[in-house]
């Protein structure tokens, strides 16, 4: 698990913004969105409530 999220902390690029936007509009779940950027689910959902998003919570 210590391996798992290397990202820890680091600041969202642009590209990564603008593919968690994409994706989140497709309707993907948590738990994808967290594998497909590679960061927690807690970072994927701060950022969607700081970007006014809506997340699909299905696991």
């Amino acid at each position: 698990m210590a391996d798992k999220f290397l990202r820890h902390k680091q600041p969202w690029t642009s590209d990564e913004i603008q593919k968690l936007h994409r994706l989140a509009a497709k309707g993907m779940s948590l738990k994808a969105l967290s594998k497909a950027l590679t960061r927690s689910e807690e970072s994927i959902q701060a950022r969607a409530k700081q970007d006014g998003l809506k997340v699909s919570k299905l696991r």
